[in-house]
């Protein structure tokens, strides 16, 4: 099994990490589903939309620059949100390209604890080289968190079987090496259902990991070959923000 996943990290402030959802039960049979499709969202964590979300870039190559500033404006074509890029480091979205310290962003208005001139979001891997669906992937991924939405996989409904063990190896060891309490975290844990507005778990979101057939008991995979928003990505955050006026 292919090893160098390239993990995102949730970071949420102000609240306490995902607890265990005991006793529910998922409707989503994934070979006939059985309800809608949706996103979760930490609903204390929308931005209002009755002003543009300015972004900046604190660093970076402008080719790459311009990549992720295209890719990031393709969610103002479905939700009612303005995206202003300015070059004032103090803006809602503070963009670093970090190598090696992973892509990850901070959830909705967290951005807004961030001092000026701190990263909000960072991609650790994009550069000139990066294919088209690599960019549309991981930035529409980041750029999801930073509009509210969680890691599908830690969708209260739940519905993946995780074999554990085969996680822990797998994420233990190289280029993660993370220990079973920061995996517990980021792959097994739910977020509470009192902090989220969600519905079922959507195995075609685009904050959906690709999970392998071998880290599910049922040898049932997740997020593979996923590069764009699902339908019902779209469908939720307009219920969210509203439509596009674009």
């Amino acid at each position: 099994m292919e090893k160098s996943r390239k993990i995102c990290i949730d970071k949420i402030i102000g609240q306490p990490p995902p607890q265990y959802i005991t006793n529910m039960e998922t409707h989503a049979v994934f070979r006939g589903l059985e309800e809608p499709l949706r996103a979760a969202i930490v609903f204390q964590k929308k931005w209002p939309n009755n002003r543009p979300l300015t972004i900046t870039f604190l660093e970076g190559n402008p080719y790459v620059q311009e990549k992720v500033k295209k890719v990031a404006l393709e969610w103002t074509s479905y939700v009612n949100l303005k995206f202003q890029f300015i070059e004032n480091k103090d803006a809602d979205i503070q963009i670093s390209f970090q190598q090696g310290a992973g892509s990850w962003s901070t959830i909705g208005i967290d951005a807004n604890t961030v001092p000026a001139g701190e990263a909000t979001m960072n991609f650790g891997w994009l550069d000139e080289n990066t294919p088209d669906k690599e960019y549309s992937r991981v930035v529409k991924h980041e750029f999801g968190h930073a509009l509210g939405l969680i890691h599908e996989h830690q969708n209260p409904s739940g519905g993946i079987k995780w074999d554990k063990e085969l996680v822990y190896e797998d994420l233990g060891g190289p280029p993660n090496n993370w220990d079973k309490t920061t995996i517990d975290r980021n792959m097994f844990a739910r977020y509470s259902k009192n902090i989220t507005q969600y519905t079922s778990l959507d195995p075609n979101s685009i904050m959906t990991y690709f999970i392998p057939s071998e880290w599910t008991t049922d040898r049932m995979s997740f997020g593979e070959n996923i590069f764009d928003l699902s339908e019902q990505d779209k469908d939720f955050m307009k219920s969210q923000y509203g439509p596009s006026n674009l």
